[in-house]
């Protein structure tokens, strides 16, 4: 008889690690790609003025930012699979066996006994 094995729903389960490390990466060299076309305007862009300062700015500050956005993975809190099989209630367990052992008293201590039976 097979056993029948629970699969989760596809919707509940959470980004792979490798494509969260590409999106990432891809995050990170968009920002770079800006950075640089930054210098570039701040150079090229003729005649000087305060957009100068800006793209000046902005090339200065946007490693800090792109690192910042690299290193933020997605959302941290863990996402629990559901089911879509219909849960059922467990059944109430047996009553635990009284033992008169002195020892069996305290809940702390397991007593476990063993009988040998051989076969031979």
């Amino acid at each position: 008889m097979k056993s029948k094995r629970l699969v989760p729903a596809v919707t509940s389960l959470p980004q792979s690690p490798q494509d969260e490390a590409d999106h990432r990466v891809r995050r990170y060299a968009i920002t770079m790609t800006i950075r640089i076309a930054c210098f570039g305007l701040m150079v090229l862009v003729q005649p000087y003025g305060w957009y100068t300062w800006v793209f000046a700015i902005a090339a200065a500050v946007l490693p800090y930012i792109a690192v910042v956005f690299a290193n933020a993975g997605s959302d941290s809190t863990e996402v629990t699979a559901e089911s879509p099989v219909q849960e059922l209630e467990a059944p109430p367990a047996p009553a635990a066996p009284v033992v008169q052992d002195a020892v069996a008293e305290d809940p702390r201590i397991f007593t476990i006994r063993e009988n040998r039976q051989d076969s031979e």
